[in-house]
């Protein structure tokens, strides 16, 4: 064949490989999750250039660890869904390093999905897609799982070691909020010189004039003789602050009426009113997730540790409210009433199941009814006076009591009717209309993150030019990184938030509600676990007005809405105070 001087013949043009983008950052890298995000993404394109690929869909987690599987990570578990969808939008998935895709034997257990679906999985390490038959490729996969999984436990040892030291050996503060009783006070510039530069300082503990000597005359009157319980009586009586109510900033979570026994018991067992620095009270400890299903992983749980395992500075760092002698009294009348080695009372619960768990209150006083076994059955139970010592200052009866059993039946038959076929057509409207609900507030939280970035926006450029007009380099510097930050973690969030969902239709909505059949019947030969989880999806509150008698029920069809958009009923049960 011959061809003309300076003609190039081509081959014909290949259509360009769809891919899907799979990222994360963690909060524990402290990285910027933009910048993060970006250098992934950017290994990513490397990779699947040369073969004409081109990202199309991007799922990026945020503040997931790695140790976290991949599917219960939101974004990583979005993506494992679509594998099956063959509308999906994307040929193959890419990663920009697979440490932070898979950590352990994650590969393991994820890659057989990628495999059964046909789609392939492209790693930078590897060069390319990852071939099922090359057992080079899945020992390199398997390394990098185990490097991944090394890298975080030498992580948490040396930060364990060096916090251990600090508390030990220089009695620093290591961050959180101060014990009631102190407050926090400049303790100079931080010792390392790089976070020194970027404005961090280091903190101490000092006494808090309004305070202090309420953990003194707590001390004191427990060492003379005065129940838990009278002590909490007795300063919700003078009209002293409990600490809740002290700090309401930090504690709006909590009623703040009076003092509770919990709060009087965890002073008298804090041993840093002693003026030492004391640390690692608690340990995190990664507990499998379901031991009959290794696949979802493990979930982190928060222990105390025996006394002996507490890291005490070798000296006194701030100034004590409690002599150390006085402290060991305290402990030691607190161990001949039970209390457990790690600081807690023993007491030995049985787990029950509960069908309206969280979603029982009482109106006499806004707070939730906890459950309560009792002669073979669940109840629901208000101990107000006991909780917060104020049996002489209010209204509230000793004890309130519901029992389930005389709730359920009304609910399910309520829940039932409003798909009875007369109510049906109404219902399914209702529902399809909370979905445009959702897509309204959905916009909403879209125009807070413009907002948000905005704002970030107006800072950074009020921060560059106090720098220019030489404010304090160091300070402004690590205002400038903070608002950065935000910035990113919102213009991600605002990236993500605008992938468009699906809403569901009416007929598709009819169909799963035939597909339940009978709801009634349902409802009643459900396991009560089971039955749980429905009304908790479905947003259910009781509210039980003990007066009256009577039990009003409500249905919040959709996350945004407030209470008065939702379903209610009140019905009349039984129940006693």
């Amino acid at each position: 064949m011959t061809r003309s001087p300076g003609h190039t013949i081509r081959g014909p043009k290949k259509d360009p490989v769809d891919f899907a983008f799979l990222g994360r950052v963690s909060t524990e890298d402290q990285q910027d999750p933009e910048s993060s995000r970006h250098w992934q993404h950017m290994r990513a394109e490397t990779l699947i250039a040369p073969k004409d690929g081109r990202i199309v869909a991007e799922f990026f987690d945020i503040d997931h660890s790695r140790s976290v599987p991949p599917q219960r990570r939101p974004e990583a578990g979005r993506l494992l869904g679509l594998l099956s969808d063959p509308n999906r939008g994307f040929d193959a998935v890419v990663v920009g390093e697979p440490q932070r895709a898979f950590y352990g034997n994650q590969f393991a257990m994820t890659f057989p999905m990628f495999e059964h679906y046909g789609v392939q999985l492209w790693v930078p390490e590897i060069g390319g897609a990852i071939d099922p038959a090359n057992e080079a490729h899945e020992l390199i996969m398997s390394m990098y799982g185990g490097i991944s999984k090394g890298e975080r436990t030498r992580i948490k040892t040396r930060v364990r070691t060096a916090m251990a030291a600090m508390a030990k050996l220089e009695g620093r503060f290591l961050g959180g909020r101060p014990p009631y009783g102190y407050m926090l006070a400049d303790a100079g510039p931080h010792p390392n010189p790089s976070k020194a530069a970027d404005g961090k300082r280091l903190h101490r503990l000092v006494p808090d004039p309004q305070t202090e000597w309420v953990v003194r005359r707590i001390s004191a009157e427990f060492l003379s003789g005065l129940g838990i319980f009278a002590i909490a009586e007795g300063l919700t009586r003078d009209g002293i602050p409990s600490p809740s109510a002290y700090d309401r900033k930090r504690n709006r979570h909590r009623s703040g009426i009076a003092w509770a026994k919990g709060a009087v018991r965890a002073i008298l067992m804090n041993p840093r009113y002693t003026g030492h620095q004391v640390w690692a009270k608690q340990r995190k400890d990664e507990v499998l997730l379901d031991v009959n299903d290794i696949q979802l992983g493990h979930q982190t749980k928060l222990r105390w540790n025996s006394d002996d395992e507490w890291v005490w500075s070798d000296r006194s760092v701030h100034q004590p409210l409690i002599t150390r002698e006085e402290f060991d009294q305290v402990q030691t009348l607190l161990d001949s009433r039970g209390r457990t080695p790690g600081g807690q009372y023993a007491v030995r619960r049985t787990r029950h199941p509960y069908q309206f768990r969280g979603s029982v209150e009482c109106c006499l006083c806004d707070r939730r009814m906890q459950g309560q076994w009792s002669n073979g059955e669940p109840y629901y139970r208000c101990r107000f006076p006991e909780e917060y010592a104020l049996a002489n200052k209010t209204h509230h009866p000793r004890n309130v009591f519901l029992r389930e059993r005389d709730v359920v039946a009304p609910i399910d038959a309520w829940i039932a009717a409003e798909f009875a076929p007369g109510r049906l057509s109404a219902t399914l409207d209702e529902l399809v209309n909370a979905q445009a609900e959702e897509d309204s507030g959905h916009m909403r939280e879209i125009t807070r993150l413009r907002e948000t970035i905005a704002e970030c926006d107006r800072k950074l450029a009020q921060h560059r030019a106090a720098l220019e007009a030489g404010a304090d380099a160091a300070l402004v510097t690590g205002w400038m990184k903070e608002t950065q930050a935000q910035r990113s973690g919102a213009q991600i969030k605002l990236d993500q938030a605008d992938r468009p969902t699906r809403r569901m239709s009416k007929d598709e909505i009819m169909t799963i509600v035939d597909a339940l059949g009978n709801l009634a019947d349902v409802l009643h030969h459900a396991d009560p676990a089971d039955k749980a989880e429905v009304y908790k999806g479905l947003g259910l509150r009781l509210r039980y007005q003990p007066v009256e008698s009577t039990v009003r029920a409500e249905i919040n069809l959709d996350p945004h809405h407030t209470i008065n958009q939702s379903h209610g009923e009140r019905v009349r049960v039984r129940g006693g105070t």
